[in-house]
């Protein structure tokens, strides 16, 4: 069976006068074809639409897969529905989350990994998203450099989160680490 299709949003630009929507990034998993139902994944959002052509390097395809970076267009979305770091996906294969519960490693002093301990506030990087969040850790009172712990993150806004994705981060404005979702909470 083929996998949903997903494609994280890199750019959103605005065609013939708003009517049109065309999000850019590269397709993760799946296929998407011209006349398929797609929904908007992310901060406030959930809007399904209809795609209406895909853009390969200024070409004109009917469908498209994995690994590959084209451009979507659809109709009737709102001009402030869709923006980076937003998920394009077959409908009801992703939710969108603002807490979940991850595995962290951090980076060694010289490459930028600080002590990180529960209520920091570090910058989250996952597919084309850039977010805030706090961490609180599990079972210990600090994380150092080179080390690894199990903590809970809460995001500042929604964004489409699955069981197994990696992410990085960052802190007081340094690469500090890297980490996978565990588990996803409400």
């Amino acid at each position: 069976m083929e996998k949903p299709f997903l494609m994280s949003v890199e750019d959103v630009f605005h065609l013939q006068q708003g009517r049109l929507v065309m999000l850019t990034g590269r397709i993760e998993r799946g296929r998407v074809r011209k006349g398929d139902e797609v929904e908007i994944v992310g901060r406030g959002s959930g809007v399904t639409a209809r795609v209406v052509d895909i853009d390969a390097s200024h070409v004109r395809i009917d469908e498209a897969g994995a690994d590959m970076n084209v451009g979507v267009l659809l109709r009737g979305v709102a001009a402030d529905a869709v923006e980076r770091g937003h998920v394009l996906a077959t409908p009801g294969s992703i939710s969108a989350h603002v807490r979940f519960v991850a595995d962290i490693t951090l980076m060694s002093e010289d490459q930028g990994g600080a002590d990180v301990v529960s209520g920091d506030r570090l910058r989250f990087y996952t597919r084309s998203a850039a977010l805030w969040g706090t961490v609180t850790l599990h079972g210990v009172d600090v994380v150092r450099p080179l080390h690894g712990a199990e903590v809970t993150v809460t995001l500042e806004e929604q964004i489409a989160l699955e069981a197994a994705q990696p992410f990085a981060f960052r802190q007081r404005g340094r690469a500090a680490g890297s980490g996978t979702v565990r588990r996803l909470r409400r």
